[in-house]
């Protein structure tokens, strides 16, 4: 399959580097099968850990990176004179909720076969990189997996958010400008407490890289800007009473379409109000509408955060001929948005027209990330001018920037005034539906209103449908809380353990970056 591109094949003529030798793909599936191995000899040895105060300290070296767990953090490299795009391919072979399932390893196949034989890894901008397994710390930085963490991470699962990883460690390093993880398994509908999938996802490969980057690095402030057609519920839950992730989703309107959720009501918790804004598309929106939405109101509330890092959940579902939804988004368009967007690191997450769109839109981002000419980039049914933005949907967007926007310049004075409503605990109650495997969770989050801090945050977790119908209990420290709610929520963890109503118990201390994970039936506990 071409893509035609004509102009495309003449910048590709200057390229230079090494085309993929037949021997590759079985190098990397003996290098897969000895890392699975190594894998589950760590899982192995993570079991025999008992509850006991001395091994409190146990941590488990980051492996494959040459980065070792230790007190001090990286300093992230200058990168003006980066003039790299990085680039992770892994379509997971061996992953698919079903044969016939949209989410399925033909998703990049396809992509993978056009910008190979375009010629655009062999461009000098272009830089390759290999896949690694995310540790167990790296997913139990942010998930409380149920019953653990093998249940909920397959070994593509591992690499997909390894690939992450991987890639944040070039962007810190300097050895690239920006990066962009045409990855598989999707993340963004995996919340913190995960039961199973929910939305294609198990796990969020773009929050397991913030809370990565920030043990690693130091990097605080950081931005998310949600591209996928589907509201990123997941991240947001993650990072909603988070006031240093500004995260902004737009999506079609979750009257239309799955999950159902993303309103502008939706603003973040008392003390991150303001800080998650969501933008609900008419359905049938074209390229003219998103980007007036990214004009009027993402770039400026961008410019006055001032995020150090800005992530891009790269969702591709929008396009014109995508089977999921019913929005007008073309390659041009996604192109477009992603040279004005700028983002530090995308992240791929749905997109199921596999054929007609996402070859087509990937080459269109790659090209923009690398700053190469992209104008060539067209799907062969799409003509300019062929979708026109509706006058009445036009107003509705008018109606949703001026409100976000001034959402956004209010912020401070909402939390001011959240805050000042709630004693020592602001409660939370949640209703959660697992549509893959059909599990409903009931939910109740408590958060501690510490005043010299975030304060922790506790997640009593109620499954009905999965096995066995669990009851947990987490235990939430932020990064950067205090040390009377450390203290606190740790003796909270402990008094939890022996309460008979819960099947597990888990304590997420990331100021100390110490995770446990504790099965009441078998009094063993497991230190990642």
């Amino acid at each position: 399959m071409k893509l035609g591109l004509g102009r495309l094949k003449d910048v590709l003529k200057t390229g230079s580097g090494t085309a993929p030798v037949e021997g590759e793909k079985e190098q990397a599936e003996n290098k897969d099968k000895a890392e699975k191995e190594e894998m589950q000899t760590i899982k192995s040895e993570e079991n025999k850990f008992e509850i006991s105060e001395e091994k409190e300290g146990n941590t488990m070296e980051l492996k494959k990176t040459g980065l070792e767990a230790k007190k001090g953090l990286l300093s992230p490299a200058d990168r003006t004179k980066a003039e790299k795009t990085g680039l992770i391919f892994f379509p997971a072979f061996d992953w698919a909720i079903s044969p016939t399932h949209p989410e399925r390893e033909e998703r990049l196949l396809y992509t993978r076969d056009q910008i190979f034989e375009e010629g655009l890894m062999d461009l000098p901008e272009i830089a390759e990189y290999k896949p690694r397994l995310a540790e167990y710390r790296d997913i139990a930085r942010v998930h409380f997996c149920v019953p653990d963490i093998k249940a909920q991470a397959t070994t593509p699962h591992l690499i997909a958010a390894g690939s992450c990883l991987v890639l944040g460690d070039a962007l810190m390093k300097g050895e690239v400008k920006n990066a962009f993880a045409l990855i598989r398994p999707p993340g963004h509908h995996a919340m913190t407490v995960a039961h199973g999938n929910r939305g294609f996802c198990n796990i969020n490969n773009e929050a397991i890289l913030v809370e990565y980057l920030r043990k690693t690095y130091g990097i605080r402030k950081i931005a998310i800007v949600d591209t996928d057609v589907h509201h990123g519920d997941g991240t947001q839950d993650i990072f909603y009473n988070d006031p240093d992730v500004l995260f902004i989703s737009f999506h079609q309107d979750g009257r239309t379409l799955y999950p159902g959720s993303g309103f502008m009501s939706e603003l973040g918790g008392p003390k991150a109000l303001g800080r998650t804004i969501n933008i609900p598309l008419p359905p049938g929106t074209p390229d003219e509408g998103i980007l007036y939405v990214l004009d009027s109101l993402v770039l400026p509330i961008l410019k006055d955060f001032k995020p150090e890092l800005v992530l891009n959940s790269a969702g591709q579902d929008n396009h014109y001929t995508d089977p999921l939804a019913n929005m007008r988004f073309s390659a041009q368009g996604y192109a477009k948005l992603n040279e004005k967007l700028a983002p530090d690191m995308a992240v791929l997450e749905g997109g199921y027209a596999i054929q007609s769109a996402l070859p087509y839109v990937n080459t269109g981002i790659i090209l923009a990330m690398a700053g190469l000419d992209y104008s060539c980039v067209r799907e062969p049914d799409f003509k300019p001018g062929m979708f026109v933005q509706a006058s009445r949907d036009k107003k509705t967007l008018e109606e949703i920037v001026a409100t976000q926007l001034e959402n956004w310049k209010n912020r401070d004075r909402f939390v001011e005034a959240e805050v000042s409503k709630h004693g020592d605990f602001y409660r939370r109650k949640k209703q959660i539906f697992y549509d893959t495997d059909m599990i409903q969770e009931f939910q109740e989050e408590t958060i501690r209103m510490c005043p010299d801090c975030l304060g922790y945050k506790t997640i009593d977790s109620h499954a009905h449908g999965g096995v066995g119908n669990p009851r947990i209990f987490g235990v939430s420290i932020p990064i950067y809380a205090c040390e009377k709610c450390q203290a606190e929520a740790r003796e909270e963890y402990k008094k939890k353990l022996i309460h008979p109503e819960y099947d597990y118990v888990y304590l997420q201390d990331k100021k100390q970056d110490e995770y446990r994970a504790y099965n009441t039936r078998t009094k063993r506990e497991t230190v990642y």
